[in-house]
């Protein structure tokens, strides 16, 4: 076996070479992360003095003003609009759904029995459909509100001037300014 040391020293010069180029490449990584990073946050801070300026400020401005809407010299169109969010919380459910009944908005809650059965178990099911509980299953009942419908019934009932308990329903305003530009 002949040692060849010329040969030797020229891989171990690619080796460092090549060391060299990854630890470059990983500084190059880490300096892109620390600069994403800071990116996320200022648009986090962006974001936030946005949503003060759209949800605060020019609303009360506005409101102080006595105006709903406002045509900007450029042919703009600014309005302030109220959204609404609810939320129905596990703790709330049964208050929520009782409430609902009671002022004749049950029509909104959603009913679902859910039955499972295992594999191969096709003609127990079929039996079940026709028997519902007649075989011992358990099914499992659950009750819903759909967000988008809720979200739909405390919009039309806040703006109609009418009861909405807004503890029990989770309710949540905030307002918005749009500007609609010219094309």
């Amino acid at each position: 076996m002949t040692i060849n040391f010329e040969q030797d020293q020229q891989d171990a010069m690619k080796k460092t070479e090549n060391i060299q180029s990854l630890a470059d490449q990983v500084e190059m990584l880490e300096g892109l992360h620390k600069r994403i990073e800071a990116s996320e946050t200022n648009i986090k801070d962006l974001k936030k003095e946005y949503q003060r300026i759209s949800g605060e400020v020019i609303p009360t401005m506005m409101s102080e003003m006595g105006l709903a809407e406002l045509k900007l010299q450029d042919g703009s169109h600014l309005k302030v609009s109220t959204t609404y969010r609810a939320t129905i919380t596990e703790a709330n459910k049964e208050t929520a759904f009782n409430w609902l009944r009671d002022n004749g908005l049950g029509d909104i809650i959603k009913n679902e029995i859910l039955v499972s059965f295992g594999r191969n178990e096709d003609i127990k099911a079929a039996t079940y459909a026709e028997l519902a509980k007649g075989q011992g299953f358990q099914p499992t009942q659950k009750m819903k509100v759909e967000p988008m419908t809720l979200k739909a019934l405390v919009r039309e009932r806040i703006e109609a001037g009418q009861e909405m308990p807004t503890e029990i329903f989770g309710v949540f305003s905030e307002n918005k300014t749009t500007i609609k530009r010219n094309k």
